[in-house]
């Protein structure tokens, strides 16, 4: 059977662990229809544009 030969140190198992917990931000570019950033493959919440044509109702205020 496998057994480990040393114990982990605390700096070891937290630096192993910490890559679980990593927040990444999104990728924005901008709209090509009003120029607001927009994450890709999604529709523009600023104008309802996706792929070159109309696919939501923007939300006005």
């Amino acid at each position: 059977m496998a057994v480990p030969k040393r114990r982990t140190s605390r700096s070891k198992r937290n630096m192993r662990r910490a890559n679980h917990d990593k927040v990444i931000a999104p990728n924005l570019s901008p709209c090509p229809n009003c120029g607001e950033p927009v994450v890709s493959h999604r529709a523009c919440a600023a104008c309802g544009h996706y792929n070159g044509r109309q696919v939501i109702t923007p939300k006005t205020k």
